[in-house]
């Protein structure tokens, strides 16, 4: 089935894409996998490519286009590249926190930050989790008490993308502890500001390069210029800007489900056992013929997501079923792959093995497929 979702200029925008990767990524992707760290210098040469910030206005140094196809473009040529953590990374940049930046940031906030964000020099991150709150954000504990024309914040985050790398993090607080969540607020903490600091940048099963930290916030005094948005209102702008969050990971899931499955295919086709391709196998047919399927009818849910998404009609609970179901697609496509890959599969030379080590974590960040159940089961009045 063709797909009609994009246009000539973002097929042009995908090739230069693909080119960046080429040149920029492919070499060094594995020395990055080794070291647990990108190189900020892949940041700048983002900005200076113009993939950071696409629907920042012009004044600001961005791009000028509020249109999704756009991020969604530059997130699926990584993940189809198998680089998943540079799709993490700057998809977090672009489809996260630019929202909350442009939607709730004075015009002296917009000034002083966006024209970094877009070249690269200013790396973002937002941090909602907490040793002991994940997905249930009316339970931070992190605070933030006015003193004058600062705010004294105090607690930890763990799991933070772009974590290490980050220059701007916004952190959710709460303001009015005894309020739950109508007491909670978003404010922007700087690189240098005393009293913060990153703890380890985290080990994990996979997305190796991708940095994930901890954040230790010990009386950060953070002026109240930075707060974003009003004081106290920090939940509501939480919810609303989730769902393009959740449908950046779907469109994630379903691109890289696609390479994983043409990379397969392409094994079964050059692997030969009992003298004929593996691929010629009745059950090796029917394997990769329901994940095409799979995919191509995932593919179409998601691309309409997006254009709803552009409309500005995309719902909660749209985005958390785009979000549990690719994701879960995305866990089971690895696998079904890597096991028609035999033992080459559990082989690191093959991006098989990554790509089912990487998939993992998407069924959790981002809202886990319990939580997403949960938001659509709500919705049918239960």
């Amino acid at each position: 089935m063709e797909r009609t979702l994009f246009e000539p200029v973002h097929n042009d925008f995908r090739d230069s894409v693909r080119e960046f990767i080429r040149r920029n990524v492919v070499s060094e992707y594995e020395r990055w996998e080794a070291e647990g760290l990108v190189d900020r210098e892949l940041w700048k040469q983002a900005g200076d490519a113009g993939f950071l910030g696409t629907a920042v206005p012009v004044e600001y140094g961005g791009g000028g286009e509020p249109d999704f196809r756009y991020n969604a473009v530059l997130v699926e040529e990584f993940a189809r590249a198998g680089a998943l953590s540079l799709s993490s990374g700057f998809g977090l940049h672009n489809d996260v926190v630019a929202p909350y930046l442009l939607e709730l940031g004075t015009e002296e906030q917009k000034q002083r930050w966006l024209p970094g964000f877009c070249s690269g020099e200013l790396v973002t991150a937002i941090a909602m989790t907490e040793p002991g709150a994940g997905s249930d954000l009316k339970a931070v504990r992190t605070t933030a008490v006015r003193d004058g024309d600062h705010y004294v914040l105090n607690g930890s985050k763990t799991f933070i993308t772009n974590g290490i790398h980050a220059d701007l993090v916004i952190v959710v607080a709460k303001t009015d502890p005894a309020a739950g969540a109508r007491g909670i607020s978003l404010l922007v903490v700087e690189r240098g500001m005393p009293g913060f600091r990153r703890g380890r940048n985290l080990a994990k099963v996979g997305m190796h390069s991708q940095d994930t930290a901890e954040l230790v916030f010990e009386d950060v005094r953070v002026p109240a210029a930075n707060l974003l948005g009003e004081e106290n209102k920090g939940f509501g702008y939480l919810m609303r800007n989730l769902p393009q969050e959740r449908l950046s990971i779907a469109v994630v899931a379903v691109a890289a489900a696609q390479a994983a499955l043409e990379w397969t295919v392409q094994y079964c086709r050059e692997r030969k056992a009992f003298g004929q391709e593996i691929g010629r196998f009745q059950n090796s047919r029917f394997q990769l013929a329901e994940m095409a399927t799979e995919i191509e009818i995932a593919q179409t849910y998601v691309d309409r997501a997006v254009l709803e998404l552009n409309a500005g009609t995309l719902s909660p609970v749209d985005a958390a079923k785009a979000k549990w179901w690719t994701t879960e697609l995305m866990k089971r496509t690895a696998d079904r792959c890597l096991q028609l890959h035999g033992g080459y599969g559990y082989m690191d030379e093959y991006p098989i093995s990554r790509f089912w080590r990487d998939a993992r974590i998407h069924t959790i960040f981002g809202g886990t497929t319990e939580i997403m159940k949960e938001i659509i089961g709500r919705d049918l009045g239960f």
